[in-house]
């Protein structure tokens, strides 16, 4: 008698840079990645969870990313939001 072996279940795993990206909100004015309702840096309350992109600035002043984006702040920051 053969005994048929259990079928496993695949589920669905997802990255934690993915489930991180859900829980974290971003500024639409500067791009800071912001955890509350409203932009420590620019207190703007537009914010939006659809972006992409993951930036940390260290040192501003040094920084030709930091430059080209206007950052004057370090942090950390979307490349891009939508």
């Amino acid at each position: 008698m053969r005994i048929s072996p259990k079928k496993k279940r695949r589920r669905k795993v997802e990255s934690v840079a993915a489930v991180k990206k859900k829980l974290v909100h971003v500024c639409r004015e500067c791009h800071r990645v912001v955890e509350g309702a409203n932009c420590p840096v620019c207190g703007s309350q537009n914010l939006s969870t659809d972006w992409a992109g993951y930036l940390i600035i260290i040192d501003p002043k040094n920084s030709e990313v930091a430059k080209k984006m206007n950052i004057t702040l370090p942090g950390r920051y979307a490349l891009k939001v939508r």
